[in-house]
Formats: C-alpha cells, structure tokens, sequence
C-alpha cells in the first residue's frame, strides 16, 4: 500500500513538471510570434522664442510645459529668424575669445550652460549680466537666467527644434499674450535670416563636466558663437 501511494505521488510529480515544461513551451511560442515589446513613444519637444515678446516656451508633445523670460538680440545684431536644431549641449564651458579664456564661474559670459544650434555661431545660453533678462541687448544668442537655464538644459536634447519668431503671431500671442502683430507673416519664413554679425570663437568644452560626450567635444572643437564679453 504504501509502495503503491508512493509511486502515485511520483506520478503527479512527473505529470505537473509536463504540463510546466509544456506551458514554458507555449509562453516562448507566443513570445516568438508576437516579437519584441515596442520601443517607448519619444516625446516631441519644441523650443519657441518670441524676440518681440522677449519670451520662450518649452512645448512637448504640443502641451506648454515651461516659459521663461530670455534676452535676444539687439537691433544692431539681431538674433536669427527660423526653425532651427540644437546639435550640441555642454555645460559648464570655458570661454575663449582674443587669446582670453574665462573659465566656469560668475564671470564666463556664456553662463552654465551652453546650447549651441544649427545655425553656425548662435545658442542658449546663460550670462554675467543676470539684469540684462527681458531686454534687446545680445549679439544674437537668446540669454537665461541662470536657474531657468540649468532647467531647460535638463529638459531638452540635441536634435530638439527651436523655432525663433522674429513678430508676434497668433501662435505667440496665445502663448506669451499680446496682440497679434500685423505685419507679421501668417507662416514660418521658409529662408532663415541670419543676423548680421561676425561670430567668434565657441566656449571651449570643461574637462572637468561629466556631461559631456565624444560627439560634444568635436562639435564644440569647431564651433562658433559671437561674442558676449562685459
């Protein structure tokens, strides 16, 4: 008898690891058929500047997730008018210009943080000016506070357009309010119009930043902004 019990408990044992052996089968099957699981959706983020209303705003995936107040380009060298690309980010540069190097700290011009675009010589940047914010005073480049800028360096990503719109428009005006201007166009330009300004050397890469990447450092290796010196 109880040979008996214990060959049906043996019994059990072998028909539950079949059906175990069988069920891992048939997970791998459905796997196999159905493929790898899809890739996370990217969000789209778009980076819009007002010049006339000295603002920027951080949309992604069509929502407003930030708006700050930025300094632009004065009359004499305005800031570039079109959709653009940031194609590279560094953060904490040093700064070169006419045989003078500025490192990171209160003083560098370029602030913490560096977002150059695809248009040769213009970026994101901070500044040693913080009371220049809100004002037409740069040579081209779109300025932050400091505090806004290391929060938008850490929301956005090379490749992430950024549109510069030179006259408000409805798409501005329902962002930064205001009304619409009228001479504005009713669509982006479609040739960019580059500020008259001869650029000069880009911050140099820190050795020191973490953040920084091989792709960086070519990319910054030859690029070039003007110049925003006291």
């Amino acid at each position: 008898m109880k040979a008996s019990r214990l060959s049906k408990l043996a019994m059990a044992a072998v028909a539950a690891l079949m059906m175990a052996v069988q069920a891992k089968a048939q997970y791998g099957s459905n796997q196999a058929t159905q493929g790898p699981a899809p890739a996370p959706a990217v969000a789209k983020r778009v980076i819009i500047v007002s010049l006339e209303d000295r603002k920027l705003a951080l949309l992604e995936d069509g929502q407003v997730k930030r708006v700050y107040s930025v300094a632009v380009g004065k009359p004499s060298t305005p800031s570039p008018v079109g959709a653009f690309t940031i194609e590279r980010r560094v953060a904490n540069p040093i700064y070169r210009h006419n045989g003078k190097t500025i490192q990171p700290g209160p003083g560098n011009p370029v602030g913490t943080r560096w977002m150059g675009l695809s248009i040769h010589g213009y970026g994101i940047h901070g500044t040693n000016e913080p009371r220049s914010i809100g004002k037409a005073v740069s040579h081209g480049c779109v300025r932050m506070a400091r505090a806004d800028l290391e929060e938008l360096y850490g929301m956005v990503a090379e490749g992430d357009t950024v549109e510069l719109v030179g006259q408000r428009n409805e798409e501005t005006a329902q962002l930064f309010g205001g009304e619409v201007n009228p001479a504005a166009p009713t669509a982006a330009p479609a040739t960019v119009v580059a500020a008259a300004t001869a650029p000069e050397p880009a911050p140099a890469t820190n050795a020191a930043s973490t953040e920084k990447t091989v792709a960086t450092d070519r990319a910054v290796a030859t690029a070039m902004v003007p110049a925003e010196l006291r």
